[in-house]
């Protein structure tokens, strides 16, 4: 007989998606790794060019119903009340309303640093946890009964099995190229160029996404470092031969043509923070579980910001797996076995399918300037802003509740 596995799972990826997963599986009587690469460090205080996140409303719910949310919603977090969408160089748009859904916010901003901070001191303080870090994957192999790492750690190295290997390890998973798993890729010849920005009045919690021709520009109200209203965060997708030309800008010359391309809505764009530039893609996984394994977050699936579902979609994927194995272990089934985990795949196929069309939809729609299709565009703009169903269907997948949804997603514990 074969010696039992060192642990019920193995976590790959200790970011906020992998840490979530632990986190939802703390009351779980499983034995947990969590491999990380790299020490979570977390800035003290807040500064001006403070990475952020989007969290729809179904994410907090997630969130909420692992006990994490206060201790997020402590750290700062500001709430989406509204969305304008709009087209630049037509009269078409919409705008989806937290009142119209009955909600307090449509979704919510908030530095990286928080949710990742709250996440990493959970995981710490979980009993059934071993957090191994820093620790890089040397070789992964999957047997009939266990998966087998083999670690890279600061004092040599160690071996461990487990009975299930989940890959948590971001779109660009070793844990997937080290097993042969392919990937569906779809460069937009995009980059995103990310900066907070500063302007002359309050955002009253409105975001913004204004989609021009060169590709979707997004505001997100957020909180100055000084607890003020007057910051969003810049999303600016432009074409690939335009990003030096954009990150070269001094500052008056960047905010005079962000002004210039996104026009005065949102008010005088006054300061730029430090500026970062992403390529921008669609990646999808060819193979989401094996025997022993399953893929998840961007390790899965990688999207366009243009919709801010990145996290949001992982978020979900945890939320289903974790379901899944507890209630596979409760009926007295091996975690790792493939029939469990095509459960999980099958349950996930739509949300991710639909999630991802529905971005690439976007991207591609809107950055065509075809008359016919400008026109069509604006005027489904205009019907969406006048008729309710629609606009309900719009806002449930905005905020991450379509599709059959898990206990957590609908606020009851595992």
């Amino acid at each position: 007989m074969s010696a039992p596995a060192d642990y019920d799972l193995i976590i790959a990826g200790g970011g906020m998606v992998g840490a979530s997963l632990a986190c939802a599986l703390r009351d779980a009587p499983l034995k947990l790794a969590v491999v990380e690469a790299t020490p979570f460090q977390a800035p003290a205080h807040a500064g001006f060019d403070a990475r952020t996140l989007a969290l729809g409303h179904g994410s907090r719910r997630i969130l909420d119903t692992l006990g994490l949310w206060p201790a997020i919603e402590a750290a700062g977090v500001t709430p989406i009340h509204r969305i304008h969408v709009s087209d630049r160089g037509h009269l078409g748009s919409s705008h989806l309303d937290r009142r119209d859904e009955g909600l307090d916010a449509l979704g919510y901003v908030t530095e990286i640093r928080s949710p990742g901070g709250v996440l990493h001191a959970a995981l710490q303080a979980q009993a059934n946890v071993d957090f191994l870090c820093p620790a890089r994957v040397a070789d992964v192999r999957l047997e009939p009964l266990r998966a087998h790492l083999r670690l890279d750690t600061d004092d040599g190295g160690r071996e461990i099995t487990g009975r299930l290997l989940v890959a948590a390890d971001g779109g660009n998973s070793p844990i997937r190229q080290r097993l042969g798993i392919g990937s569906f890729r779809l460069g937009y010849g995009q980059h995103a160029i990310i900066a907070n920005v500063a302007v002359d009045r309050p955002h009253a919690n409105v975001a913004y996404e204004r989609f021009t021709a060169e590709g979707p520009m997004a505001l997100l109200p957020a909180r100055d470092p000084d607890g003020g209203d007057r910051m969003f965060a810049l999303v600016w997708t432009v074409p690939d031969t335009r990003r030096e030309e954009i990150l070269a800008l001094d500052e008056a010359a960047f905010l005079a043509r962000l002004q210039q391309r996104f026009g005065e809505r949102a008010g005088r764009f006054l300061q730029a923070g430090r500026r970062h530039a992403y390529p921008l893609g669609w990646m999808q996984s060819r193979e989401h579980v094996r025997p022993r394994l399953a893929v998840i977050g961007n390790a899965a699936h990688t999207l366009h910001p243009v919709a801010g579902q990145g996290f949001n979609l992982g978020l979900r994927d945890v939320a289903t797996l974790a379901q899944v194995v507890v209630d596979g272990v409760r009926a007295g089934r091996d975690p790792g076995e493939l029939g469990l985990l095509r459960d999980y795949a099958r349950w996930r196929r739509r949300d991710q399918l639909t999630t991802a069309l529905f971005t690439d939809a976007l991207v591609r729609v809107f950055s065509n300037e075809l008359p016919p299709l400008a026109l069509a565009r604006n005027i489904g703009l205009t019907v969406l802003d006048t008729v309710p169903p629609l606009k309900r269907l719009l806002a449930r997948q905005a905020m991450g509740f379509g599709g059959k949804l898990p206990r957590l997603a609908r606020g009851l514990p595992l």
